[in-house]
């Protein structure tokens, strides 16, 4: 896997030594994105905004928030606001480069009941005991990964299309930058002077 390396354009209001907001590409705002698919995802669902503490509520907002014009044909919201048990399911790595294709490094171990009229039940662990027969789940069968339909005339992967900038404010608030947006933001935070802005490349 070769490094990637992802860099953040940052406003910086020089006179008061504070990051207005940071200008970020598709790749950290996928990652951003994917941090929901963690357990963190369902916690956030579960709990008000009141009593959440930090800012991934904000996090979980911007996505709710997002248009469907920014997201990848073959993606859903739904994978990200509401994930499902990671043992089924293809989640992309943070940061990983999917157009390598590389081979995952183990493979996927499931089993059936043992009983060969039944074999009703799957499991991934050899110590359950099938519901319908009260027999071990330990024959092991081969798990297919479906194929994985690519709807997109892009090979970009990951969750947001690349075709515009994103903003990512300090509270995890990331959208669609736009030139009405920055200047909206510029006035939020009382900048008067446009001299005193600075950019950094981190």
């Amino acid at each position: 896997m070769a490094d990637r390396k992802v860099s953040l354009k940052l406003l910086i209001d020089t006179g008061r030594q504070k990051v207005l907001f940071a200008e970020a590409e598709k790749d950290f705002v996928d990652f951003l994105f994917y941090l929901l698919v963690l357990p963190v995802g369902t916690v956030i669902r579960l709990l008000t905004k009141k009593s959440m503490g930090g800012c991934l509520g904000n996090l979980h907002d911007s996505i709710e928030n997002l248009s469907q014009t920014y997201i990848q044909p073959n993606q859903d919201k739904d994978s990200l606001l509401k994930p499902k048990a990671p043992a089924l399911t293809q989640v992309p790595l943070l940061l990983i480069n999917e157009a390598q294709g590389q081979a995952p490094t183990s493979s996927k171990k499931l089993y059936i009941c043992s009983s060969s009229h039944c074999r009703r039940s799957a499991s991934d662990a050899t110590s359950a005991i099938c519901p319908s027969c009260s027999r071990c789940i330990n024959f092991e069968v081969t798990y297919i990964t479906p194929p994985t339909v690519n709807t997109s005339s892009s090979d970009e992967g990951g969750f947001v299309k690349g075709v515009v900038t994103y903003m990512v404010m300090d509270d995890l608030v990331a959208k669609p930058m736009y030139t009405i947006s920055s200047i909206t933001l510029l006035n939020k935070f009382n900048v008067k002077e446009v001299g005193v802005l600075a950019q950094k490349v981190v």
